[in-house]
């Protein structure tokens, strides 16, 4: 967790103020009450005065924030309000929106620019530097974000490389999809995309291996079969299906190019 401003960097060193402004980063613009800050910052534990201990959190990120933006004069980005605090900054500054607005807009143009879709996608997947608010504690708000950007993650990935099989880039798929497939081997599209890309590059072989590992994992891990859309693409391999070659075969949906008949 970390600040920058002015091209300065800082990182937020102390657990609990780290806590602190995880949670009025996640809630930029909106002001959060202090009750909703203990519950964060000291679920199911005993603290003798939570006002005060949330004023000295306050006044320890006020003196970071107010030192890395060299603003000795005028009122901080971290005020006080009534039972609460407040961080006025645009959504836009804090990284995690940042990522959720690129992601989305990313997806968006997958179907209709994939250019830009890649572009987007490169740009939101950047900003990670490691798991999603790691060192922002245990509280139940945290954890939530989390999990959600964490998942977010995993589809701007599917969204990353379905941009490269629809721009042609079959070896940056294959890249991308052979990480993500040993990272997270349970998650079918990125072996069905895996699939479809080694197949594009005639690695049909390649393609009906990995299909058969994916089916072992998933009954050996899970106790179920391989997805309709798994099973369904390895039919299509076996079959040498000319749709395999087409962009609907990446984006489902999406128009094929019109056929000019005499």
């Amino acid at each position: 967790m970390s600040i920058s401003a002015n091209g300065t960097h800082h990182t937020i060193r102390a657990n609990k103020v780290r806590a602190f402004l995880a949670l009025l980063a996640l809630e930029a613009g909106r002001a959060v009450s202090n009750e909703d800050l203990a519950e964060e910052l000291w679920s199911g534990q005993s603290v003798g005065n939570t006002r005060n201990a949330l004023q000295a959190h306050a006044t320890r990120l006020r003196k970071v924030i107010v030192g890395s933006a060299q603003q000795r004069q005028g009122a901080s980005v971290l005020r006080a309000v009534h039972n609460g605090y407040l961080l006025e900054v645009p959504p836009e500054c804090v990284d995690s929106n940042r990522f959720l607005d690129l992601a989305a807009r990313g997806a968006a143009e997958l179907p209709v620019r994939p250019e830009r879709s890649l572009e987007l996608l490169q740009q939101a997947l950047g900003l990670w530097q490691g798991p999603a608010l790691l060192d922002a504690g245990d509280g139940l708000r945290a954890r939530g974000a989390a999990a959600l950007f964490d998942e977010r993650r995993l589809t701007a990935w599917e969204n990353l490389v379905s941009a490269y099989l629809a721009v042609g880039d079959d070896a940056g798929a294959i890249a991308e999809l052979r990480q993500l497939v040993a990272r997270y081997p349970l998650r079918e599209r990125f072996c069905e995309l895996l699939m479809l890309a080694l197949y594009r590059t005639g690695r049909q072989g390649e393609a009906l291996d990995l299909f058969q590992r994916a089916r072992r994992q998933l009954d050996e891990e899970l106790g179920v079969r391989p997805g309709a859309l798994l099973q369904r693409r390895h039919t299509e391999i076996l079959a040498q299906d000319p749709s395999l070659t087409l962009p609907s075969a990446v984006i489902p949906g999406r128009r094929e190019p019109a056929t000019v008949r005499n």
